[in-house]
């Protein structure tokens, strides 16, 4: 394989217009890919927003009404995997041949997945991956991802595989996607704080993997009016700050963090550094245990309702 470049878009969304936020993500793509990129990373929930420091009415015992309102906005700005912005992502993809990996809101039924959207520039959406354990209280407005959409997709630049935000801390998980193979291993976040980079680098050495992490530059102005902020209302205020950035095998930062705004950040990608990096440590390869330890995973969807 041999050496590319890679973006990670730190943009900020247009919570309650995703249309809006697809063509301005297409466009970034676009940008990116003027400037060489092929592989390009998004931030989580771009497509639909994050509601940053939403409590949508939900004391211990009771749902308010001006939180059922907060939800039904949430659920109408959320998207289908057949409609329109999928679509916008999409074209850009086939227009210049990048791998996109992109968060969005994904909604299926009554229920919204924080999800990530894979895009191959020849292939279109070829698929997704569910967020396996929503933090805290986006349990309120995300359903629970299941093993069945833990994917890895092989490509002509390297193993691509996305893990969400702070499913990131989950161990096991981390493990399955080494076992796959990832050597280009996407991290959508909305974690925003000093502790993110050092975790992004501990990924990198423990998987011995690029990392790519994008997170989203958004103030309060973005999300008008309606939108209820724990953080204030301050127009100016800046509620979610980036840091997005790029992490090599061995865990040197090739870019970012940023703190400074809406941006673009790139690297140069040599793929042999991955296996230069697994010389001396292969978590599931000569590094491993299986004596000891062994992981067993369910990939099978887990439906509420099968019909036999």
């Amino acid at each position: 394989m041999q050496p590319f470049t890679a973006a990670v878009v730190q943009m900020a969304s247009v919570p309650s217009d995703p249309v809006a936020t697809a063509d301005k993500a297409a466009a970034r793509l676009r940008e990116a890919a003027g400037r060489g990129a092929r592989l390009v990373v998004f931030p989580e929930a771009l497509i639909g927003g994050y509601p940053k420091g939403a409590s949508f009415g939900a004391p211990i015992g009771m749902r308010k009404p001006e939180g059922r309102e907060a939800f039904a906005r949430y659920h109408a700005a959320a998207i289908d995997l057949d409609g329109p912005e999928v679509a916008c992502m999409a074209e850009a993809c086939a227009a210049t041949g990048v791998f996109a990996v992109v968060g969005v809101i994904e909604r299926a039924g009554a229920t919204l997945y924080c999800t990530v959207l894979y895009f191959d520039g020849v292939k279109g959406l070829v698929g997704k991956h569910r967020k396996l354990m929503p933090t805290a209280g986006e349990r309120l407005i995300w359903g629970f991802g299941d093993g069945s959409t833990m994917p890895a997709f092989k490509t002509d630049l390297g193993t691509i595989g996305a893990v969400i935000c702070w499913e990131n801390y989950m161990p096991a998980l981390r493990m399955h996607m080494y076992h796959q193979g990832v050597t280009l291993y996407c991290a959508p976040t909305a974690d925003d704080r000093d502790t993110w980079l050092p975790t992004m680098q501990h990924i990198a050495m423990e998987g011995r993997t690029f990392v790519l992490t994008a997170c989203q530059h958004i103030t309060r102005a973005a999300y008008g009016a309606a939108h209820e902020s724990a953080l204030g209302d301050d127009p100016d205020l800046v509620m979610m700050r980036g840091g997005s950035a790029i992490v090599s095998p061995m865990g040197r930062v090739l870019a970012g963090p940023d703190f400074s705004g809406e941006t673009i950040l790139y690297a140069e990608i040599d793929p042999g550094d991955v296996m230069r990096a697994k010389f001396d440590f292969d978590v599931t390869g000569h590094y491993a245990r299986p004596d000891v330890f062994e992981l067993v995973v369910d990939t099978r969807a887990k439906p509420a309702v099968r019909e036999v």
